[in-house]
C-alpha cells in the first residue's frame, strides 16, 4: 500500500476522532441525536487500558474467539461441501431450495429462544447460532460459485476423459475457488455479528457479554471499548482469510487484494 493511500486512511480516521472528542465534549444534541452520555475517546482510551491490564481480557477473547471459529469451522465444511453438491446436481438442489430459502432470512437473534431449548448448554447454544450465521453466506456464495464455472471447461473436460473426481478437483472447485473465498470472507464477518447477539442474551463470559455487562452497569467508556474488540477482531480475522485467499488463488487477486 502507498504512502498516500495510507495517508488518507490515518487521515480519515483522525479526522472521526476529532469529530467524536468535539461532539462528546460539548454534549451536543440534536434532537433525534444526542452525545450528552457518549464518552470521549480520551474516557475511552483510558477504560481500554485498564481492560488491557485486567485478566478480563483474556477470559473474554478466549471465550469468544472459541466460540466463533468453532462454528465457523462446522460451517465451512458443511456450507462448502452442500455447496458443491447442491450446485453439480439439479435435483438435489430442487429438494433443498425451498427449506434453505426458508430459512436464510432468519436472522440470528431469532434462533437464539430455540437454540437454548435445543442444546444442553449454553455454550453449544452459541456456537449453533454462530454456525447459522456464517452457513448461509457460505453455501450460497458456494453454489453460485459452481454454478458459474465455465461450461467450456467443464466440456473440455470432459472430452478429455475426466473423471467425476478429477472433475470436481481439477476444474469445479478451482472454478469456484473465487466465490468461496468470497463466501468464508463475509460468513465470518456475520459469524462475529451473530456471536456477540448470542452472547448478550445467554454468555457469561465473551466480548459481547461484556459489552452488555458494561451497559446494565452504566459502565459506558467500556462499552466503546467492547465495540471496538469486536471490531478489531472481527476485522483482523477477515484479512486473515483474505490474505489466504489471495496466497492460494494469485490469479484472482487484484494488486495485491481479493
Amino acid at each position: 500500500m502507498t504512502g498516500g493511500r495510507w495517508l488518507r486512511r490515518a487521515g480519515s480516521l483522525a479526522i472521526c476522532l476529532s469529530v467524536w472528542q468535539i461532539a462528546s465534549t460539548l454534549k451536543v444534541d440534536f434532537g433525534i441525536l444526542t452525545f450528552a452520555n457518549v464518552p470521549s475517546p480520551g474516557d475511552v482510551v483510558t477504560a481500554a487500558f485498564e481492560f488491557i491490564r485486567s485478566p478480563r481480557l483474556f477470559a473474554h477473547v478466549s471465550s469468544s474467539l472459541g466460540r466463533v471459529f468453532a462454528g465457523y469451522a462446522i460451517a465451512a465444511v458443511v456450507g462448502v461441501s452442500f455447496g458443491l453438491v447442491i450446485g453439480r446436481l439439479r435435483f438435489v438442489g430442487d429438494l433443498l431450495q425451498t427449506p434453505l430459502e426458508l430459512l436464510r432470512p432468519i436472522p440470528a437473534v431469532a434462533w437464539i429462544p430455540l437454540a437454548v431449548l435445543m442444546f444442553p448448554s449454553s455454550e453449544l447454544s452459541m456456537i449453533f447460532i454462530t454456525f447459522t450465521g456464517a452457513l448461509f453466506p457460505i453455501l450460497i456464495n458456494t453454489v453460485h460459485g459452481v454454478e458459474s464455472v465455465d461450461p467450456r471447461l467443464i466440456a473440455s473436460a470432459r472430452s478429455l476423459g475426466s473423471t467425476r473426481s478429477a472433475m470436481l478437483l481439477e476444474v469445479i472447485i478451482p472454478g469456484a475457488a473465487p466465490n468461496i473465498v468470497t463466501g468464508l470472507v463475509i460468513g465470518m464477518g456475520t459469524s462475529w455479528f451473530c456471536l456477540v447477539t448470542a452472547e448478550m442474551i445467554s454468555g457469561q463470559f465473551g466480548i459481547g457479554y461484556y459489552t452488555w455487562e458494561s451497559y446494565t452497569l452504566q459502565n459506558y467508556p467500556e462499552i466503546i471499548v467492547g465495540m471496538i474488540v469486536i471490531g478489531l477482531l472481527g476485522m483482523a480475522s477477515s484479512a486473515l482469510l483474505k490474505a489466504a485467499g489471495a496466497a492460494l488463488l494469485p490469479w484472482n487477486s487484484k494488486e495485491g487484494r481479493l
